[in-house]
């Protein structure tokens, strides 16, 4: 297991979290009710400590076998984390694992004993094979709102039939979450509109919303849930 920061490391992070807080208070309308995902994508067991010891609780991963790796690491190898337990509870201690990669449900049985929230659910097919691994899980369910090649989520035409389909499998569906469009973020901001509309007709408190590049627009459009790695660890090593 790798060693916890430097204190200089950790001073550093801190000020960048009271940055994004800052951003936070300005953009959003009820800043108090803005959680912040830690995405630790491409970084070391050091920067997951890092956000903890700041009390940044919620930590995302895009990565099935990076993410169980690393639930077992900071875990100690104890069980409940195991790719060979699928059937046991998420640990109560810790952090409240995001998965925020595409679901391949061939991998959900590794995935289900360890993540909290999955993010990124946008067919029922996805949905069944959660709910058979962990029923109850928390789902949002993934629009997409650029309508380009490659991405993940549903058409917004589709959202409502995705949301009671999925309710219908036992899962606790209480939110949507958005990749906003390419470009700036002015030019991501009809969609994190969209989703928001989406999410108030359908009754849904959650709206994951907003990465380091476009946190502001998102937050001043409801968003609850905004994502960073870059603005709160600085650049991501390169993946291997």
């Amino acid at each position: 297991m790798t060693a916890d920061p430097p204190p200089g490391d950790q001073a550093r992070f801190e000020e960048r979290l009271d940055e994004i807080r800052g951003r936070i208070d300005r953009a959003s309308g009820d800043p108090a009710s803005v959680r912040i995902v830690a995405v630790t994508k491409g970084f070391g067991l050091d920067r997951i400590r890092m956000a903890l010891a700041a009390g940044l609780v919620d930590i995302g991963e895009n990565y099935a076998t990076e993410l169980v790796g690393k639930a077992r690491d900071l875990a100690g190898g104890a069980a409940g984390v195991t790719a060979t337990d699928p059937g046991a509870p998420a640990p109560s201690t810790g952090p409240t694992w995001h998965f925020l990669g595409a679901i391949q449900r061939n991998k959900v049985a590794r995935l289900a004993p360890v993540v909290d929230w999955w993010q990124t659910v946008s067919r029922v097919e996805e949905g069944t094979a959660i709910a058979r691994r962990r029923p109850g899980a928390t789902v949002l369910v993934q629009v997409d709102v650029a309508g380009l090649p490659g991405r993940g989520g549903c058409s917004p035409q589709q959202v409502g039939e995705v949301v009671a389909a999925l309710r219908d499998e036992d899962l606790a569906v209480v939110g949507l979450m958005a990749v906003g469009s390419p470009g700036t973020p002015e030019e991501a901001r009809p969609g994190f509109a969209l989703v928001s509309r989406l999410a108030d007709t359908l009754s849904l408190p959650v709206r994951s919303m907003g990465m380091s590049d476009d946190l502001d627009v998102a937050l001043a459009e409801g968003s609850t849930m905004v994502r960073l790695g870059r603005s709160l660890f600085g650049p991501r090593p390169p993946r291997p």
